[in-house]
């Protein structure tokens, strides 16, 4: 194994995007044509963000093989195209249960066991685990230096300096330059307590990422890098852009590429080397130059902190792409239709979106917001909870079972969502208990669904019969209503291969009505939009040229 190691830490606050830059390096690399993968070290104690709330947290992104992680792994995804695995994100927690499981197993043979070297030894060797021909592995540590859960994760990098030499680790540091308005600067102290903070842990980093809203000018870069003790060259500016997706190519501009691969002696101080940034650009053009605009309305219920859809926020962005349109987000918590009438939120709108989420708050709120999309024609997309309510609102207001519900909800007459108490995964059953667990029992990960042979979805997919899309739910549309529901109109376009799990359902006589219980936004890039999303705005341009 020859990986390089790019480690990425966060200094002065959080939010200054590590994971944004993680995957913009990871993109610069990869269009001068090396092999990247991104990785996740989490300093907290939860096992995985799959029991955090979305408000403590934002979104919790899974991958192919079923693990919960990190949203910035989705960045990852989106920018380099490379799957994220379960062994690209750690935690804390992780950790813990691993040494501890361990102990109680009687490996350590009677030793003492201890933060170093026992839990430092399990970070190091999950940063070296499951690396096969890539060139560079680039992993970020979250949280911020000076967090007292994250030392370990720092000891485990220094460690790997002394053990891999400074050829084959590179340590990248984030931090911020705050612009005091009455004194008309920006003040580089706080990165300087940062990069002091680093040291007293014994890393020098290489390479400084700093963050600020305005231009940097060079004698302050002079002084950081003075003070700081790296090249004056390796301090990069990182400054606030207007889409993300121009952040690789700001990052060029600033030569980040460049003195990482210097640093590596992969290039020489005089030289440039050959880089493809050809798709960014493309993409970035065509985001600051639409040629037209249409408004989705999203019915949630954790509007109030965007990260939490962040994923579906950019897909949305990326079937605007694909259209060469501007996607404007009107952004709507879906307990407000419980009480007022949705008429006003909603009218003028060009599509309709209700996405995941968990419990019975703000689900009828939902199911209104379904009808008015049926009943008016607007183009309406029901991912997860989003297809549930669909099937919900066809089954009380078309099928005539007024009392159809979701046993998410509590008991019910009517459960024409239900609890899924065992599935196959492969050929393997899995199996789960009311009352068990709530971590890690939901079905995670990367699912075949079979789609019916003419039917709308399976044209969006190009005319495919099967498909493979990423679940993460705990209920399932109950098929025992199926015949009743398609007798009233609603038909079940796409089934689980053995044809007893409901994945996707449509209205063949409606402009666009599509639910599908799986999130198809986890698998959308923006140089590949992902076919439904892409469609989905394709009918909300169609349906604003009728409003």
């Amino acid at each position: 194994m020859s990986a390089r190691f790019i480690f990425i830490t966060g200094g002065v606050v959080s939010s200054l995007g590590k994971g944004l830059a993680s995957a913009s390096m990871g993109a610069l690399l990869q269009a001068r044509g090396y092999k990247v993968r991104l990785r996740k070290l989490d300093p907290y104690l939860n096992v995985d963000p799959g029991t955090m709330s979305p408000y403590q947290h934002g979104e919790c992104y899974v991958t192919d093989d079923g693990a919960e992680t990190d949203l910035d792994l989705g960045h990852y995804e989106r920018f380099t195209g490379v799957a994220a695995r379960k062994s690209d994100n750690v935690t804390t927690g992780q950790i813990y249960s691993d040494v501890i499981a361990k102990e109680r197993r009687g490996d350590y043979l009677g030793g003492t066991v201890q933060v170093i070297p026992h839990v430092t030894d399990a970070i190091r060797d999950f940063v070296l685990s499951d690396i096969t021909d890539e060139d560079f592995v680039l992993c970020e540590i979250g949280g911020t230096v000076g967090d007292i859960e994250g030392l370990p994760f720092l000891e485990a990098i220094r460690q790997l300096r002394n053990e891999l030499g400074a050829k084959r680790t590179c340590f990248v540091h984030v931090t911020l330059l705050p612009y005091i308005g009455a004194a008309g600067e920006l003040k580089t102290k706080p990165t300087q307590h940062s990069v002091k903070e680093l040291l007293s842990v014994g890393i020098q980093p290489d390479i400084l990422m700093c963050r600020a809203e305005r231009d940097i000018p060079q004698n302050e870069k002079r002084k950081i890098a003075l003070f700081c003790n790296v090249k004056e060259s390796r301090v990069i500016s990182a400054l606030d852009v207007d889409t993300i997706y121009d952040v690789p190519n700001t990052y060029h501009r600033e030569g980040l590429d460049n003195e990482v691969l210097r640093y590596f002696e992969m290039l020489g101080e005089d030289e440039e080397g050959e880089v493809d940034l050809a798709r960014w650009t493309d993409i970035v053009e065509r985001v600051r130059g639409p040629e037209g605009e249409v408004t989705i309305a999203v019915v949630g219920k954790y509007t109030v902190l965007i990260d939490a859809y962040k994923s579906l926020n950019e897909a949305l962005t990326h079937g605007g792409i694909a259209n060469n349109v501007r996607v404007n987000l009107k952004w709507i918590e879906s307990e407000i239709f419980e009480k007022e009438d949705p008429i006003p939120y909603l009218e003028g709108v060009h599509g309709i979106l209700v996405p995941g989420g968990f419990g019975e708050r703000g689900a009828e709120g939902k199911i209104e917001a379904v009808q008015f999309a049926r009943e008016r024609e607007v183009p309406y997309f029901g991912i997860c909870f989003g297809m549930q309510m669909a099937v919900i609102e066809a089954a009380r207001n078309l099928a005539g079972i007024e009392k159809a519900s979701s046993t998410e909800f509590g008991p019910t007459d009517e459960p024409v969502v239900g609890l899924l108490t065992e599935w196959m995964k492969g050929n393997q059953l899995e199996k789960r208990g009311i009352d068990g667990n709530m971590g890690g029992t939901m079905r995670l990960g990367a699912y075949t669904a079979a789609l019916r042979p003419g039917s709308r979805v399976s044209q969006i997919y190009g005319d495919a019969l099967e498909i493979q899309e990423r679940h993460r739910h705990r209920y399932e549309v109950n098929a025992s209503y199926m015949e009743r529901l398609e007798k009233a109109g609603l038909v079940f376009s796409g089934m689980s291969p053995d044809g007893e799990l409901p994945e996707i359902v449509e209205f063949p006589n409606h402009p666009w009505f599509i639910g599908v219980q799986y999130h198809p936004e986890l698998k959308s890039k923006p140089f590949d939009p992902h076919p439904l999303f892409a469609s989905f705005i394709k009918a909300a341009i169609d349906q604003s040229r009728l409003v």
